[in-house]
């Protein structure tokens, strides 16, 4: 479990509250991924491989990323498993792969500073499609659920991205 608070968390700290207990992902063996694009905005993503071969992605929320009233916009966790899902999809297809289509559910809060961690899978695969779902996850709780299709492309369309190996 990778939370940055000890005891039961009552509520959030206000979006800029100081913190002396940051998660390191580095240090757990997570390697941030490059991204010259919209990602470097929002980012990073982390992604290593677990002893199980799965690929998984993470994301280290900070203020920055907050709504309203303290918690990960929704909007950046959509973000966050639309580029997961998107790198497990281009991975399972050997070559680029764009978002057709995505379905997000809200399940639970993503916490500021609580390490969020994509897990997807491949539903099915054909020669023009990849069909995809995973869960994001703040430790053993559930954040959100999400599917979706990605359009596989011909591989002269993009490079790959950095981080698929």
């Amino acid at each position: 479990m990778k939370r940055l608070r000890t005891g039961p968390v009552v509520s959030n700290p206000p979006p800029n509250a100081p913190r002396d207990d940051v998660y390191d992902p580095a240090a757990d063996g997570w390697t941030p991924l490059p991204d010259q694009g919209f990602i470097q905005l929002v980012g990073p993503v982390w992604t290593r491989r677990h002893a199980d071969g799965q690929r998984r992605y993470g994301f280290l929320p900070e203020p920055r990323h907050a709504n309203l009233v303290g918690l990960v916009q929704g909007g950046m966790v959509m973000t966050f498993a639309d580029r997961g899902l998107g790198l497990l999809a281009w991975e399972a297809a050997g070559g680029p792969a764009v978002t057709l289509s995505y379905e997000h559910h809200f399940v639970g809060p993503g916490r500021i500073g609580s390490f969020l961690e994509l897990s997807g899978e491949v539903v099915r695969k054909t020669t023009g499609i990849v069909f995809m779902r995973g869960l994001v996850t703040d430790g053993s709780q559930v954040v959100a659920s999400c599917q979706g299709t990605w359009k596989i492309l011909s591989k002269r369309r993009a490079h790959a991205p950095v981080g698929l190996d």
